[in-house]
């Protein structure tokens, strides 16, 4: 759904340059790239892979598509070389076909690896294992723990109390902790420049609101971020292309479609937001540290945690706390998931172009389909899904609405990484191929648009979610953590959501010195709300070799977004913007078993009674979550923050968070 948010952190290879292993380092670190041909890698490659992704690119490639691939990916090729070859900090920030072929070469690799069962490092060649991060004395460069063990003698303190690796969201957080604390000693270390792509984040204003109340951002400053608006978004759900289309799916035989307002309708400029926070950042006290590669981190639970930084004659930096805000790439995450597959995948292709037609250039498009499950073969079973965004209007001196053919279109779909699965070529043949149906006033992309970037991503995600921290001293956040829905995938708008529990949670955990990975966990706790939510991506999805009826995606989504629209804002916005709530949830789930009975027992074969049991676990414990929060949390608050006791504290206060955000009662709604 927020798909457009979540390309900040995963569109290409390459661009996730604020690390790489550090050749002098331990002798897993230097044999990691001879051998990451043949084990469990990230789908994105960190700079330590580049070269093979480069070689795979240049010539390897050529072994993994087929002939016929080869000669379709040509439409391709033609319109990205015609694009201009725009560069930032932050994934999407190039369009080139080259950066393309990698993320090809890396979906590639992840659709052949192979999971390890009874995971056991010690089991395992220790050559074959990423080290990244280490907490043991006899890995990693030995200059960063030499400068660990100067901490505490003759007064030496750590570099900072905050190290934040990757700065394109991490700059949100730093100066979000500033804003809490402003003695805090902070840095964000970026391997490239920090800026922001040219190509809009779509969020809804609320949420542009929070960065306000936080004191991220003025509201001057989130009103001149702000490059386009417009009045809401169309979800529908059609087996063909009916375009307006009345009544519900019983009725009309096709589907269901509806229009939500203030959901993702602002379209904001990322080059333009990240430089007002980055000067706000600084004006507090904080260090930006640019084109700064980072060679890895060691962990002393007592001392501190080291940043070793790639160069020569380069000092460590020796920090209390390292956040990750590496996002699905980092390769501190990438470390910790070594030898697991993915759960489930979003691959999205799409573009950025003028040349649509103005006068329906009206509104966005959230969740869109308008043709049946496709069967693609080996491939599997795909349903196709849409989603849409004006550009440029609705903003004052601006155009106005049906002024502007400037368009941002993705098709997105989800599965798994089983090997048969489409490659990105394929996956944008089909966008290029369906696009005019999508948008009749077009007949051929190639000729009748023109592109000015082209989009293309994958986002694999993990039940375990979010996760727990295995070092001390280091936390995950955003991306890096997994708290994104498994719909969303993340990105701008679910750090605005959790960025003030966030900079809450870690300065007390400053404050109180729990920087422990038990302390830590704390504050990437269970979300029943989000373990709920991969039921309905697995709904989305077919399984290779699985029988469905090539209706079912849309009669499920149509007959429930029907019920969501007739319950009201209340119900639709929430999930809509990633947040399920019971109320919403065990509504429309009665009323569908209602308007819908007789599709009960195909919805049970197609998910898989082990699955629907799993689901009911988690549903329950939103139920629990949100009477926890109703009934506990008033009279409980109120005695934690007299509490003495620091620690107990940040555990208590955690822990009522955790019952807030897994219930989504942390959702504000608009008259609220």
């Amino acid at each position: 759904m927020k798909l457009d948010q979540a390309l900040l952190h995963l569109i290409f290879v390459g661009q996730c340059s604020s690390f790489a292993f550090n050749p002098n380092g331990s002798s897993k670190q230097k044999n990691f790239q001879k051998q990451q041909k043949h084990v469990l890698v990230a789908p994105l490659a960190s700079s330590s892979t580049e070269q093979t992704a480069e070689e795979i690119a240049a010539g390897t490639l050529a072994s993994i598509l087929t002939n016929d691939e080869k000669a379709k990916s040509s439409r391709t090729q033609r319109i990205m070389e015609k694009t201009s070859d725009e560069q930032s900090s932050g994934a999407g920030g190039s369009s080139t076909y080259e950066a393309f072929q990698r993320v090809e070469a890396n979906w590639q690799r992840l659709k052949e690896s192979k999971a390890l069962t009874d995971y056991d490092e010690k089991l395992l060649d220790g050559n074959a294992i990423p080290t990244f991060i280490t907490s043991d004395g006899a890995q990693g460069n030995p200059k960063a723990w030499e400068k660990l063990r100067e901490i505490g003698t003759n007064g030496v303190t750590t570099d900072y109390d905050v190290v934040v690796c990757g700065g394109t969201l991490g700059i949100f957080i730093a100066t979000a902790l500033l804003i809490k604390n402003p003695e805090l000693r902070i840095s964000v270390v970026e391997g490239g420049k920090l800026k922001g792509r040219a190509q809009e984040w779509n969020i809804s204003r609320a949420e542009m609101e929070e960065l306000v109340e936080l004191g991220v951002l003025t509201q001057d400053e989130v009103e001149k971020s702000i490059t386009t608006e417009f009045p809401g978004c169309r979800s529908g759900f059609k087996n063909r292309e009916v375009t307006p289309l009345k009544g519900g799916y019983f009725e009309n035989d096709v589907g269901y479609e509806c229009v939500t307002p203030n959901v993702l309708n602002c379209g904001v400029a990322p080059a333009m937001l990240i430089d007002m926070v980055k000067e706000r950042f600084e004006s507090l006290g904080g260090t930006v540290m640019e084109s700064t590669r980072i060679g890895g981190v060691v962990v002393s639970e007592l001392q501190g945690a080291a940043i070793d930084l790639v160069g020569d004659d380069v000092e460590p930096l020796t920090s209390r706390l390292v956040l990750d805000c590496m996002g699905n790439a980092s390769p501190i995450s990438r470390q910790q998931r070594y030898g697991m597959k993915p759960d489930g995948v979003c691959a999205v292709v799409g573009s950025c172009a003028s040349g649509f037609d103005k006068e329906t250039n009206l509104i966005g498009d959230i969740i869109y389909t308008n043709s049946e499950i496709q069967d693609k073969g080996d491939n599997g079973k795909l349903q196709y899904f849409w989603e849409a965004f004006p550009v440029g209007i609705g903003r004052p001196g601006g155009l106005k609405p049906g002024e502007s053919d400037v368009k941002t279109t993705y098709m997105f779909t989800y599965f798994d990484a089983d090997e048969k699965r489409p490659s990105l070529n394929t996956l944008m043949d089909d966008y290029w191929d369906l696009l005019p149906k999508y948008q009749p006033s077009i007949t051929n992309p190639e000729i009748d648009l023109d592109v000015q970037r082209v989009l293309f991503a994958y986002f694999p995600t993990y039940r375990d979610s979010p996760l727990q921290p295995k070092w001390s001293r280091v936390l995950a956040v955003g991306d890096a953590s997994g708290i994104q829905s498994p719909l969303s995938f993340g990105g701008f708008g679910a750090l605005t959501r959790h960025l003030g529990r966030l900079s809450d949670a870690i300065t007390d955990a400053l404050e109180a010195n729990c920087l422990h990975r038990d302390d830590l966990a704390l504050i990437n706790p269970y979300t029943p709300n989000l373990s709920a939510a991969w039921m309905f991506q697995k709904a989305m999805s077919v399984k290779i070799g699985q029988g469905v009826d090539s209706k079912f995606v849309n009669r499920l989504l149509a007959t429930n977004f029907q019920i969501m629209d007739d319950m009201g804002k209340k119900t639709i916005m929430p999930f809509l913007q990633d947040v399920v709530r019971l109320d919403g949830l065990l509504g429309s789930l009665s009323r569908s078993f209602v308007a819908d009975p007789t599709f009960m027992p195909q919805i049970v074969a197609h998910v898989g009674l082990p699955r629907l049991l799993d689901w009911m676990g988690h549903v329950s414990m939103i139920a629990m979550y949100t009477g926890l929060h109703n009934a506990v949390t008033p009279v409980l608050k109120p005695l934690v923050m007299d509490m003495k006791d620091q620690r107990k504290r940040f555990q208590l206060l955690r822990q009522m968070e955790a019952w807030e955000y897994g219930s989504g009662m942390d959702y504000k709604f608009e008259e609220e």
